[in-house]
């Protein structure tokens, strides 16, 4: 049986196995193709908006472990988060004037860190309601906004004003904040339950499985009653849709309960293979620096891309592999990774200079007094100095 040392270490492995997937699932969507080829496209289109969604549900886990943390050196956890969040702005737009042809998550990804700066003190009731809401909100507002004014769904850019990298990041985007706040939400949710507990890793893999494949089967069962939804045009028939990244609510269920199944499901099986996985556990521990290299080694070694499946599958592997190798090296080294360790030195004028609560002051600053000495013995005095 495991000590609780131990489940707290294979839990955490667990997280940085899911990482890893959500990373490699993004890898392969994104070197494609996206076409009905053959059986490697089928891998492409099933993975296609759910690897994504699962790094969402990972980073609201991450913001949860982070907010337990204790403040030091005049650092708050909402600086941290501050400073995450323009970190990642700045290198989602830099990555996104690279020319691989992604469309890149981070800028969605820094207003969430943004967001979690102030909503990390939410009950967890809450948050749970919250993910719901905004998972049945957020389609039908995206919906309204792109009837009421025609955008056209592109990524914020380098060059773009305030103004446009704002609304392109909340609801022109190809990943809309008012959608993809919902797993978000989930995750922060998920990080408050007892993630160690066996009942609970099981509780995950029975409801995410039934929300995963439930919502799927619903939308096919909509679509063969109701028809087709019209591609062409932005309407409320796209609500019964599933298909990965049509910011509709039977997609963001099934996406995420596909999420919440595959972390249970690691869960419960890392701990009896957490010798065997540090590979994948090392890129789980960098996954910035995974994401970020991955776009790089696109846009300079694949885009614009292999036509055949098979082929795009073939080099998704090979370039999986050299993160792990590079991953490997790098922790055997170095605790963090590179960009792993920029996120986590906030600069100076994100610290801010905060007055304890009394309780804790009233426990660093007491006088040591000395213990006192039982009945009928003596206290051993030290010593005074000369």
């Amino acid at each position: 049986m495991l000590s609780p040392q131990a489940r707290g270490l294979s839990r955490l492995y667990a997280l940085d196995v899911a990482r890893a997937a959500a990373i490699f699932g993004m890898i392969i969507v994104n070197v494609g193709p996206y076409n009905t080829d053959g059986w490697a496209s089928w891998i492409v289109r099933a993975l296609n908006g759910r690897a994504s969604i699962l790094f969402v549900v990972l980073a609201g886990i991450g913001v949860t472990f982070l907010a337990r943390r204790s403040l030091t050196k005049g650092i708050t956890r909402r600086s941290t988060l501050l400073w995450r969040g323009l970190l990642l702005l700045a290198l989602g737009l830099a990555l996104q004037a690279l020319d691989h042809g992604v469309n890149v998550i981070l800028p969605t990804y820094a207003a969430l860190f943004f967001l979690a700066a102030f909503m990390v003190k939410m009950s967890t009731r809450w948050l749970f309601w919250s993910a719901t809401a905004s998972a049945l909100l957020g389609p039908v507002l995206w919906i309204l906004a792109r009837q009421s004014t025609d955008f056209h769904i592109d990524p914020a850019q380098l060059g773009d004003s305030p103004f446009q990298i704002a609304a392109a990041i909340v609801i022109s985007g190809p990943y809309p904040l008012v959608v993809w706040i919902a797993p978000f939400f989930l995750g922060v949710w998920l990080g408050r339950q007892p993630l160690g507990n066996s009942k609970v890793q099981w509780r995950l893999v029975y409801i995410g499985a039934i929300a995963g494949f439930g919502a799927f089967g619903a939308s096919q069962v909509l679509i063969r009653v109701l028809g087709q939804p019209d591609t062409t045009d932005v309407s409320f028939d796209r609500l019964i849709s599933a298909v990965g990244h049509s910011q509709m609510p039977l997609w963001l269920i099934s996406a995420s309960g596909t999420a919440v199944m595959v972390l249970g499901i690691l869960l419960i099986v890392v701990p009896h293979f957490s010798q065997r996985i540090r590979l994948l556990v090392a890129v789980g521990q960098m996954p910035l620096t995974a994401y970020t290299a991955h776009l790089v080694i696109i846009a300079l070694l694949v885009f614009p891309g292999p036509q055949d499946p098979i082929e795009g599958l073939l080099i998704s592997c090979a370039l999986m592999l050299g993160l792990i190798l590079f991953a490997v090296v790098w922790i055997a080294n170095l605790r963090y990774g590179p960009l792993e360790a920029l996120l986590r030195k906030a600069p100076t004028f994100l610290r801010v200079h905060y007055r304890l609560p009394e309780r804790h002051r009233r426990r660093q600053y007491a006088r040591p007094y000395p213990r006192r000495a039982k009945p009928g013995t003596s206290m051993e005095q030290k010593p005074t100095p000369s």
